[in-house]
C-alpha cells in the first residue's frame, strides 16, 4: 500500500488515522495507524505511518486523532434540484391512495414540475442548496443532480444551471444528468411519442450545446415511457457521445435494465422488479445496480430487489438517496446505508462500497474517486467511530468529524 518517493514534498499530510481504502469488493482495505499525503489535490502517498519516508516535507501536518478515514461519500442518484413540497401526497398515500393514482390525477412528478417552473433560478438555487448542505455535513464529496422537473427546455436548462452552480458554490463535485424523459408534461398529455421527439431533437441538443449535460436518464415504466421510447432517448444520447442510465423496474418489469445493458449504460436504478434476464444482461455489460432504499421505504414497497441474484452474478451494487420531493425526501446518505442493511440485508461492507467505489462506477468516475489510492483525487471523510461498520449501524447519528475535497479541508469538528 505504501509508496516511497525521493525527497517527497507534499501540501498536506494526515497522521494518526485509520484508513479504509476500499480497494476491491472483498474488504474495507483497512490500514490501522496510517497516514495519507496530498499534493496538488491528488493523493500522493498513503500507508502505515511507520512506513513514512524519513525525509518527507509537508506544508501542513494534520493530526487525525485516531479517526477512521474513508473515501468521500458519493450520492450517485438524486433529484435534489426542485421547488415545492409534496407532503399532501404523503398524507394521501397513508390514506390509501396509490402512487400511480396520484400521478394519473395530476400529482406526482407533474406537481413538482409546476412548482419548479414557477420558481426563479435564485429561488431554486436557495432551496436546493439547503438540501445539499445536509449531505455535505455527512462526508459527501460527489453527487449526481438530475433534471426532469421542468419538462420544457427553459426549465430543464434552469435546473441544470442550478446544479452547476451548486458545484461552483459548494465543496462538492456535481455530475449532471438530463432526465427530460421523466414524465409527459400537461401540454403534451397523451402525446408520448411527440414529446420524446422534442426531448431527443430539440431539448438534448440545446442543453449539450450549453455544456450542461454529463449523462442522460429516462423513466421506463407503465406511468413513464415504454422501452421503444426509452431506446430513442438512448440513441439520441449516444449520438452526442453521452453515457446513459435508467430508472428501471421500479414498479413493474419493463425490460429496462436489459435495454440499458445493451447500450453499455452506467447504471440501472431502483430494480425491485428486476428479472433474471436483466441481472444477466447487467453482469455482462458491467452496468451498476443502484438501489434506492429510501423510495422503497417511503412507498412502503414490499417486493425486494433481487440482492442475492445480483451478488451471485457479481453485479456492482451502489446505493443512493434518490432525494426527491415525492418518493424519497431524504438528505442523509448515512441513513441510506442503514436502510440498505436493515431493509435489503446488505452487509455494512456492501453499504460502504455502495456509497464509495460502486457509486463512483455508477457515475463513470472510478478512475478518479471512490477509493483511496495514489493518483486519485484527494476526496475523503474522517469519522469518529471504532470501526467502519459503525457508519451503517447508528440511526440518526453523524460521526463525521472532517471532510477533505480536492485536498482542502471543508469541515472540521471535534466531538
Amino acid at each position: 500500500m505504501s509508496t516511497t518517493m525521493q525527497t517527497p514534498q507534499w501540501d498536506n499530510l494526515w497522521l494518526n488515522v485509520h484508513l479504509a481504502t476500499m480497494p476491491d469488493d472483498k474488504s474495507y482495505g483497512e490500514c490501522v495507524d496510517g497516514a495519507i499525503a496530498v499534493k496538488d489535490g491528488v493523493i500522493a502517498w498513503l500507508g502505515k505511518q511507520s512506513d513514512l519516508p524519513e525525509n518527507y516535507r509537508a506544508t501542513q501536518i494534520i493530526d487525525g486523532n485516531g479517526a477512521w478515514l474513508t473515501p468521500g461519500l458519493i450520492d450517485c442518484h438524486s433529484h435534489i434540484v426542485y421547488a415545492g413540497n409534496r407532503s399532501d401526497e404523503f398524507e394521501d398515500r397513508l390514506n390509501g391512495v396509490s402512487y400511480e393514482e396520484i400521478a394519473k390525477n395530476g400529482g406526482g412528478i407533474i406537481a413538482t414540475v409546476m412548482a419548479t417552473r414557477d420558481a426563479s433560478e435564485s429561488e431554486l438555487l436557495e432551496q436546493s442548496m439547503a438540501r445539499v448542505k445536509y449531505l455535505l455535513q455527512e462526508g459527501v464529496t460527489t453527487m449526481e443532480c438530475k433534471s426532469g422537473y421542468g419538462l420544457n427546455l427553459a426549465t430543464e436548462a434552469k435546473i441544470l444551471r442550478v446544479a452547476r452552480q451548486l458545484g461552483e458554490q459548494c465543496p462538492v463535485r456535481i455530475c449532471t444528468t438530463f432526465l427530460g424523459a421523466h414524465a409527459v408534461p400537461p401540454e403534451y398529455a397523451g402525446r408520448y411519442d411527440t414529446y420524446i421527439k422534442l426531448v431527443c431533437e430539440q431539448m438534448l441538443p440545446a442543453l449539450v450545446a450549453e455544456g450542461l449535460v454529463d449523462a442522460v436518464d429516462a423513466f421506463c415504466e407503465r406511468i413513464g415511457f415504454n422501452a421503444v421510447q426509452t431506446e430513442r432517448v438512448f440513441q439520441a444520447a449516444k449520438k452526442h457521445g453521452l453515457p446513459v442510465k435508467l430508472h428501471a423496474e421500479q414498479l413493474s418489469d419493463q425490460g429496462g435494465a436489459a435495454l440499458t445493458a445493451r447500450y453499455q449504460g452506467l447504471s440501472a436504478d431502483h430494480l425491485e422488479y428486476l428479472s433474471d434476464t436483466g441481472v444477466s444482461a447487467m453482469a455482462a455489460s458491467g452496468t451498476v445496480a443502484v438501489l434506492l432504499p429510501g423510495a422503497f421505504y417511503f412507498l412502503r414497497e414490499t417486493k425486494l430487489p433481487p440482492i442475492a441474484a445480483l451478488r451471485a452474478a457479481k453485479v456492482p451494487i451502489a446505493i443512493a438517496t434518490d432525494c426527491n420531493p415525492g418518493t424519497s425526501p431524504m438528505t442523509s446518505l448515512l441513513l441510506v446505508m442503514n436502510m440498505a442493511c436493515t431493509l435489503f440485508r446488505m452487509t455494512p461492507l456492501e453499504a460502504l462500497q455502495g456509497v464509495t467505489r460502486n457509486a463512483a462506477k455508477a457515475l463513470g468516475l472510478s478512475d478518479q474517486i471512490g477509493s483511496l489510492a495514489v493518483g486519485k483525487q484527494a476526496d475523503f471523510a474522517l469519522w469518529q467511530v471504532d470501526r467502519p461498520a459503525d457508519l451503517s449501524y447508528a440511526i440518526g447519528a453523524n460521526p463525521c468529524c472532517g471532510v477533505v475535497f480536492r485536498g482542502q479541508n471543508t469541515k472540521s469538528r471535534q466531538q
